[in-house]
């Protein structure tokens, strides 16, 4: 049960870090899903079983929130995607648990450290529309030198930071692209973007959480995966 719970929070942690021009609409607050495509090596087969092949993210500001099941666990992610701190909210109600960490902008940056570096983003002047967005195609690299594609689109404005230090380099709103999560390639296609009230997103711990560090959550030890 513990190793679930530990890989779906590294993979939270991940999809947090990874997921801003002139646009005809700015959406402040609302949701915003991504579906997801992963390409694993052999190694990673068993891996991706743990990760959403679906990421419905709540936005409200600077703060963006989601939520996916891994194993008996439902664990949540709110984080402040400008001054990269978050929380971490993992229930596990079988075992009657309900733990919370919390990451600082040197937790971020220590994740970030580990994934590839992005570079060379060009636009390639070709555009098409891909489900409601007329979208433009870029391509760019990894500090492997393997080259990538992606497709954004100025129809729609999140705020600035939303996509990540890696993206910040790419005008608009990503419609396609792809990245890493636990080294896995993955790419994200935008599904849909939906302007509403999504209420208050708060990092406070909420009462009944029992708060821990990542290392008390990788430390811990039970029966079955």
């Amino acid at each position: 049960m513990f190793k679930s719970i530990k890989t779906g929070v590294l993979a939270a942690i991940l999809i947090s870090t990874a997921i801003v021009a002139h646009a005809q609409k700015k959406i402040a607050e609302g949701t915003i899903t991504y579906t997801s495509e992963y390409h694993p090596t052999a190694e990673q087969e068993g891996a991706i079983a743990m990760l959403p092949t679906e990421v419905k993210t709540k936005l409200n500001g600077n703060l963006m929130k989601f939520s996916f099941e891994t194993g008996p666990a439902t664990i949540t992610i709110v984080q402040n995607f400008v001054e990269h701190n978050g929380l971490t909210l993992i229930d596990v109600p079988v075992a009657q648990m309900q733990l919370a960490v919390k990451m600082d902008k040197a937790a971020f940056e220590k994740e970030m450290a580990k994934a590839p570096k992005f570079s060379d983003f060009k636009a390639t002047g070709e555009k098409k529309m891909m489900g409601a967005y007329n979208a433009e195609k870029y391509t760019y690299k990894d500090d492997k030198g393997t080259a990538y594609e992606l497709w954004t689109t100025n129809d729609v404005e999140l705020p600035a930071g939303y996509f990540g230090e890696q993206f910040k380099d790419v005008k608009g709103t990503l419609v396609k692209y792809t990245t890493f999560q636990q080294t896995v390639k993955t790419t994200y296609t935008l599904k849909g973007i939906t302007e509403e009230k999504v209420g208050a997103l708060s990092l406070e711990v909420p009462k009944g959480y029992e708060l821990k560090t990542m290392e008390e959550i990788m430390a811990m030890q039970g029966g079955g995966e």
